[in-house]
């Protein structure tokens, strides 16, 4: 395939019909960030939690190592730019619209699946003491020894929503993403044993550990919450890629009808090889018009006499015009 036809689908040129392909697409993202508005708003489950309970739950209150508002830049912004800069080089716009809706679909379905097990389970903070009872004196129920709290109403709010680790779970949506769309650009798994590449597909799988690993040492969350947040996050951005992308280890002539094409099939969205395909059918002769008598040769490489077994297959009384010739 020339690079005359990898350059033939730009923004300028299918961008508007691209969109309104997947406008049903784009409105279901904005439904999701209506979702997750909600679930911000609304006050999770107080969990019960008594005064016997409270020694694990006395670690300083500490702010955020990585802000909240930091998130959205290092899991959304951060892969918009790399994926940005990728269209620049190939000027496909398949790429590019499919690269930005799975992303941002693997971050907000991540983000409403992990606010609603906030608010559901309602787990306290390892901070939630301090929280709870700002001054250090612990007020409890009489009779239940319930916690009754002090402190502002917004802090003790959040301080029921540990589990999972919202700004783990964001990481990974957003950085393993960016992980399957590296290791597709640059085919890592093209079977050739170069490591480095591979290395490029740890750095931001590493990042996203970094920013879990904050949420433990500022004492905002237990290890298992990272740990489930992870998961969620990962498991998320995994089915969102392959929904729009080939897994990055297909070759090429192992699936999809595009044999045609000289290069490694991870690299590009499905959308790019069924334009790709369809476009070879409207210009090719179907196979099925043809009346000529076709001639395949086979090869055998194995034969030591070097000499070529030659099949005829007569689908026709007429004179041959076109030879295939196949080695195996």
């Amino acid at each position: 395939m020339s690079e005359t036809q990898l350059n033939t689908h730009t923004i300028r040129s299918h961008g508007v019909r691209v969109a309104r392909t997947h406008m049903y697409d784009w409105l279901i993202l904005v439904l999701l960030i209506i979702i997750d508005v909600v679930l911000n708003i609304i006050h999770p489950f107080y969990r019960y939690v008594g005064e016997g309970m409270m020694t694990d739950l006395r670690y300083p209150l500490k702010p955020n190592t990585i802000p909240f508002w930091g998130v959205p830049l290092i899991a959304i912004v951060l892969p918009l730019v790399i994926i940005l800069v990728y269209y620049f080089i190939r000027n496909d716009v398949y790429d590019f619209h499919h690269a930005i809706l799975g992303l941002l679909f693997s971050v907000l379905i991540t983000a409403v699946i992990t606010d609603a097990i906030k608010d559901a389970v309602g787990r306290p903070r390892p901070d939630f003491f301090w929280r709870c009872f700002p001054d250090g004196n612990g007020v409890f129920d009489p009779v239940t020894k319930d916690v009754q709290c002090t402190g502002e109403m917004s802090v003790i709010k959040e301080g029921h929503k540990s589990f999972p680790s919202g700004h783990t779970s964001w990481s990974f949506a957003g950085l393993s993403f960016l992980a399957w769309y590296i290791s597709g650009k640059f085919q890592v798994f093209d079977r050739r044993g170069h490591v480095a590449k591979l290395c490029l597909v740890f750095l931001p799988i590493l990042l996203a550990a970094l920013i879990a690993v904050s949420r433990v040492d500022d004492y905002w969350h237990h290890w298992t919450d990272v740990f489930a947040g992870g998961l969620i996050g990962m498991t998320v951005a995994s089915i969102c890629y392959l929904q729009f992308f080939p897994p990055p280890y297909e070759v090429d002539g192992m699936s999809m009808n595009c044999s045609f094409h000289p290069y490694f099939l991870g690299w590009g969205p499905h959308a790019y090889f069924k334009v790709l395909t369809e476009s070879r059918n409207v210009n090719d002769i179907p196979v099925s018009q043809s009346s000529e008598l076709q001639i395949v040769s086979v090869h055998n490489p194995h034969q030591q006499d070097g000499n070529t077994q030659r099949y005829n297959l007569d689908s026709s009384p007429q004179n041959a015009k076109h030879t295939t010739s196949i080695d195996i």
